[in-house]
């Protein structure tokens, strides 16, 4: 009997598994380093618009007041990125939004905040798109990923301060 030059069927099925494994490995750091970069543009966005209205209150004596789902636009101007100015108020991850806050809270201390929204206004829980992070798992409608500039910021203004929620920019206790 002679032998022919081919591969046998458990070469060809070691291919396939190694193959397998190299295309699930890549999958894997794919969506790990797409994840890292939503909360790497969220912060870098974060900070130029906290700055922003940094430097509205240092010029004014105050913080400009609360709009819906939007950013005061008196505080555009000093805005530096070109990038964040832009995309207001198109949040880093699909169908995010930015949401400027400034409210009062329970003790009348000013409280503001940006925060990144992930459901439609007026919405539903099944209408949220919120991202794929373990800190995100117990979202609700309300719930948000913020940066907290002066208070004691939250998820949303209407809600408890322990309502689920993530400070991008607060530190771990």
């Amino acid at each position: 009997m002679s032998k022919t030059g081919g591969f046998t069927i458990v070469e060809l099925l070691v291919a396939i598994v190694v193959v397998a494994i190299l295309v699930v490995i890549s999958v894997i750091t794919y969506s790990g380093v797409t994840a890292r970069t939503f909360v790497t543009r969220a912060q870098s966005e974060l900070s130029a618009l906290s700055k922003a209205t940094t430097m509205y209150r240092s010029i004014n004596g105050n913080y400009p007041p609360d709009v819906s789902r939007d950013i005061p636009s008196d505080v555009v101007q000093y805005i530096t990125t070109s990038n964040s100015k832009n995309n207001w108020p198109t949040g880093p991850w699909p169908g995010s939004v930015y949401d400027y806050d400034y409210f009062l809270d329970s003790d009348n201390q000013e409280v503001v905040q940006i925060s990144i929204r992930f459901c439609p206004q007026g919405g539903h829980l099944n209408d949220c798109k919120f991202p794929n992070e373990s800190w995100a798992k117990d979202f609700g409608v309300d719930s948000s990923a913020y940066w907290c500039i002066e208070g004691a910021c939250r998820a949303h203004p209407n809600r408890p301060i322990d309502y689920p929620g993530y400070c991008l920019n607060c530190k771990a206790p």
